[in-house]
Parts: C-alpha cells; sequence; structure tokens
C-alpha cells in the first residue's frame, strides 16, 4: 500500500489527509482523482480488504471462547467492554485503552479503532439525509448558531456520495427524511410489513415505518458483490457489499497513481506559518518507532474523527493560536453531541406461525422523526426516529429450562414465536459546556497529553426518552403485538458512537471555527469534514452527511487552490 514517489522523499505533497476512515477515505478519492499529490496518514495499522480480514469466515465453534472476552482483554480494555461492539470476534480492530487512556469528568464511552479504515469497518451503516427540518432547527429554536448552509447546497452531493457507495432503500416521499439514490431495498418480513401496515393506517400516515437504508449493496456495484445475508458486518466483509474505505475509497484512490498511504503515523499537530497565515504541514510521530517526522502540503484535510480532529487542534498551538489551531472563536473543543439510545419497547406476535424469514438480514426497520412536527407539540425541542427488527426465536430459548425428554425436543425443534422490537434515537442539543480539552497531566503511550471529556446529556434528553420509551409500546399495541414490555436501559454520551460538534461549521468565525465549505476561518487551508464539523446533530445516523460534505469540500478546494486563493 505504499507508493514510493519522489514526493515521499521529499515529504511534500499536494494535500495531506489526516485519517483513513468514512471521511479520510473520501477525502483521499476526491483529491486523488482530482489530480492531487495525496498523503493519507493513519495512526493505525493496515488492514487489507480481505485478506486482513482474518475472522470473517471463521464459524462460531473456531472461536477459542466463542466469542467471549479473556480476563486479559477486559482489563487492556476497561472502556470498550462497556458495551457489545467489542467482542473477540473483532478484537483486533478495538484500541487498548491503557496505551491511550483519556479523562472522564463525567462518563464517557469512547469506542475506537486504531487501523486503516478507522469505524467504517465497524459502522452500523444506517445511511439517512438531513432535511432543511435540521439545518434550520437552531436558528428557529433559537440554540447555538445557524447552520451555514441548507439541504439544497448539500442534496447533489448527497446523490453523489450515495451513487458511489451504494445505498439500499425504498423512497417513501417523507418531507423530514429526503429520498435519495438507491439500490433496491431489503425486504421487510411479514411481521414488519404487518406493524407497519397497521401505525401508517392508525396515526393516518404521520408516522411511517421503512426498510432501513443502509450501506449493504442488494446487488453488484462498481466491482462490489452484494450483500449475502450472513449479518457478520463488524468483521469485515470479503465480498465488499457494504461500503467502506477498504471497500470502495481505498481502490479508488489507489487507482489513480497518486496516493501514498502511510500507516502508523500518528499526527501530533498542525504546522503553522505565521507569515504566510497557513498551514504549513504536519508533525507526526511513528507509532511504532517513535520517530518524529514533519510532512508539508498545500492543503490539509483533517478527519481524525470528532475526538482525534479535536486533540490534533488543541494540541496545535502557536504564539498566534495559544488555545489551539483557527480558535480565535474560542469554540474549539466545545458543542460535543452524540445521540442518545437504549431505549423503546418490544412485544410478541401471536400470527404468522406458519412463517419464517430467510438468512440474517444485515438490516432493520426505521420509523423517522414525528415529534415537534405538523402541529405536534411536547414539552422539549427536536425529535427521535427508531430502528427496529422483527424475528423468531430459536432452540436457544430452551437452554434455560434445563429440561429433557421428547415433548422439550419436539418444543425446541420448532421456531419460538414472532416478537417485534423498536429502539429510539434522539437528537441531543449543541450545548457549549459538553466539551472536551487537554490533560497534560496524562500522557499516552507516545508521551502525548490526553483529552478531557466533560459531556452530559441534559433535562431535554430526558424529557425526549419518555417518549422514546412510551411511544414505541404504544405503537406496538396498535400492530396488534402482546406481552409489550418497556425498557431503559440508561445511555451516556459516546454510546452511540456518533460523536459530533467541537469544530462547528458556521457563517462567523467569531462563533465557529469552519466557514460552510468545511474550511477553517482563521486557517484557509485547512478543511474539517468529519463528525466535529456538525453544528447540530439531527437523530439520523450522521455518516451520510460526512460523506457528502467531504466530497463537496473537496469539490472545492481544489477549485480555490488551482484559483491560487489557498
Amino acid at each position: 500500500m505504499y507508493l514510493n514517489t519522489e514526493a515521499d522523499k521529499q515529504n511534500t505533497y499536494d494535500a495531506i489527509v489526516v485519517g483513513s476512515g468514512i471521511s479520510g477515505g473520501w477525502a483521499a478519492k476526491e483529491l486523488t482523482e482530482k489530480g492531487l499529490k495525496v498523503l493519507l496518514l493513519e495512526r493505525g495499522r493496515n488492514i487489507e480488504h480481505v485478506k486482513g480480514y482474518d475472522t470473517a469466515l471463521k464459524a462460531p465453534w473456531e472461536f477459542k471462547h466463542r466469542g467471549r472476552l479473556t480476563q486479559e482483554q477486559v482489563l487492556s480494555h476497561p472502556v470498550q467492554v462497556r458495551d457489545y461492539p467489542y467482542s473477540e470476534f473483532n478484537a483486533s480492530y478495538w484500541v487498548n485503552d491503557k496505551e491511550c487512556p483519556y479523562t472522564e469528568v463525567k462518563r464517557f464511552d469512547w469506542y475506537r479503532g486504531f487501523h486503516v479504515g478507522g469505524k467504517s469497518l465497524m459502522w452500523g451503516r444506517q445511511s439517512y439525509r438531513l432535511s432543511d427540518l435540521d439545518f434550520e432547527a437552531n436558528v428557529k429554536d433559537g440554540i447555538a448558531i445557524d447552520w451555514p448552509i441548507r439541504y439544497k447546497d448539500i442534496a447533489p452531493w448527497y446523490s453523489y456520495a450515495e451513487k458511489f457507495a451504494g445505498i439500499s432503500g425504498q423512497r417513501e416521499g417523507i418531507p423530514n427524511l429526503p429520498d435519495g439514490e438507491f439500490l433496491p431495498p431489503m425486504d421487510m418480513n411479514c411481521v414488519e410489513k404487518d406493524v407497519k401496515k397497521r401505525i401508517e393506517a392508525h396515526y393516518k400516515n404521520n408516522r411511517r415505518m421503512t426498510i432501513g437504508r443502509v450501506a449493504n449493496l442488494t446487488q453488484p456495484h462498481n466491482g462490489r458483490g452484494n450483500c449475502q445475508y450472513r449479518n457478520l458486518c463488524s468483521r469485515g466483509c470479503p465480498f465488499g457489499a457494504y461500503f467502506s474505505t477498504q471497500s470502495a475509497t481505498l481502490p479508488a484512490a489507489m487507482a489513480t497513481g497518486n496516493l501514498t498511504m502511510r500507516p502508523f503515523s500518528i499526527v501530533n499537530a498542525i504546522l503553522y506559518d505565521k507569515d504566510k497565515k497557513r498551514a504549513s504541514g504536519v508533525r507526526v510521530i511513528d507509532a511504532e518507532t517513535n520517530e518524529v517526522v514533519e510532512f508539508h502540503s498545500k492543503i490539509i484535510f483533517l478527519n481524525g474523527s470528532t475526538l482525534g480532529s479535536t486533540f490534533v487542534l488543541l494540541n496545535s498551538t502557536s504564539d498566534t493560536f495559544p488555545d489551539g489551531l483557527g480558535n480565535s472563536s474560542g469554540q474549539l473543543g466545545h458543542n460535543l453531541m452524540d445521540h442518545h439510545f437504549r431505549t423503546g419497547a418490544s412485544g410478541e406476535s401471536e400470527d404468522y406461525g406458519d412463517k419464517y424469514y430467510y438468512g440474517r438480514r444485515a438490516n432493520g426497520i426505521y420509523i423517522p422523526r414525528y415529534r415537534n412536527l405538523n402541529g405536534d407539540k411536547r414539552d422539549y425541542i427536536r425529535g427521535f426516529g427508531y430502528q427496529g427488527s422483527a424475528s423468531r426465536s430459536g432452540w436457544a430459548r430452551g437452554v434455560a429450562e434445563m429440561a429433557f425428554g421428547a415433548d422439550f425436543k419436539e418444543e425446541v425443534s420448532a421456531p419460538g414465536p414472532w416478537s417485534m422490537g423498536l429502539g429510539g434515537f434522539g437528537e441531543t442539543l449543541p450545548y457549549f459546556e459538553n466539551k472536551v480539552t487537554l490533560d497534560r497531566s496524562q500522557k499516552d503511550k507516545w508521551g502525548q497529553p490526553v483529552i478531557s471529556i466533560d459531556c452530559e446529556f441534559k433535562d431535554n434528553e430526558r424529557k425526549m426518552r419518555v417518549d422514546m420509551m412510551n411511544d414505541a409500546a404504544e405503537m406496538l399495541e396498535v400492530a396488534g403485538m402482546k406481552n409489550i414490555t418497556t425498557f431503559d436501559k440508561g445511555c451516556f454520551p459516546g454510546m452511540a458512537i456518533h460523536e459530533m460538534g467541537t469544530a462547528r461549521m458556521g457563517n462567523d468565525p467569531k462563533t465557529s471555527v469552519l466557514n460552510k465549505w468545511n474550511q477553517m476561518h482563521d486557517v484557509k487551508n485547512v478543511f474539517i469534514t468529519d463528525g466535529s464539523c456538525m453544528t447540530s446533530a439531527a437523530c439520523q445516523n450522521p455518516s451520510l452527511t460526512y460523506m457528502a460534505l467531504t466530497a463537496r469540500a473537496c469539490d472545492y478546494a481544489v477549485s480555490e487552490l488551482k484559483k491560487m486563493n489557498i
């Protein structure tokens, strides 16, 4: 994956991209395809497509601990073990917390992976557009600052990203969930179709249900194979059936001959030339040797993930920017957001006992936001959507009973009852006091200061969660479900792995870090298109928006470069 170019020897490129995840991979693709010589820096190891997915084709019995973790792994990953993502099935994808500590002023679950592709190898792949309901929300509610863009500005770039990435879904004509450029949708099962019909009839289409819009291919696309319905996506897909850096953007960038990729490269800081008022390059620590080296370029795309990028900016201090690069507004590190979830309801269906489904669909259903819309007014602002699915329990339901005999064998040889679950994903407001700073009293494995996170959900989110739980139960009851139970398992920031904010976009340099092109107000040749750029969170999964904003920003950056404006 290395290219021994003359530029590499001189450590000078047209562009440097920091981070190889969803947005970094897109930046590398777009910039190389536009003719720039690009250096892609990744702090972790290289994982090659197909060859590097060492557990993707293993059967459950081929894992020594059947997916469970050893005590050694639990001790070395005290944060990663807090929830489901980290397991024996993909243990090598997750960061060693002991080597990379951080300070939790309040609990924040930071799930990270250091490798080429970043979280594009482990993401949930739900891909939804934001609408003007979202882009206009701050100004209408008098919260934080206004977005500097509207839906019309990003709509063509959503289409551009969808056509390349391959998003399967169903067009529904829902104003606050704009339709996209979809591959054929995955199919709902019989119970989901029935629930959809009953909910939409009862609420007179004010509440809608659709199949998830997901970055899993339902047919071959751009040289990649279609989904095999194994639902083992978090191990890496050897069929290339879901969008990742490895399966999609990296091959496109490599094909240009303009890319140099350098793994094990920890970007410690962005270098600033105060005479030119521009960034001149980056300082890198070699993750294996601790050697410090500098690379230089005309433009820099910072895509290290919300918290990773914020660390780099806060650590990039100078006489001009003593509080972090591009931080004249004082907003850098503030307004940290994440979605809140882990609440909803489930119920059982007494129907369709003679029906089953084929395969393990790597997708569920989606119910778009309906609260605080069309005259509905709650005691909180913004809203939430639901994800969920229906399925039948299998033979494992009988294990706990420890039964035996012919009747027991007959019971567990047939599928169990159908059940349907709905889990809410709610918007979090951009609070200035939810912030990230540097804690210089602690050091990571490479001698760098660590970040300190002070973030919490507040009254608006807590009030919303009541509806998220009760509305789910009400809809399941309307749909004819029985034995309905509600749940709220509690939620802390970070758990949804949708970190956003901290370097927000805005029109006014006094109140924002980036302009409408994701360009730093203070340092014109630095662009940031990962989650840190978000001005508000909406309630939809955000990754498709990062893709679209990245492609849009790259187009602008190259145009400005050619005009010699940066």
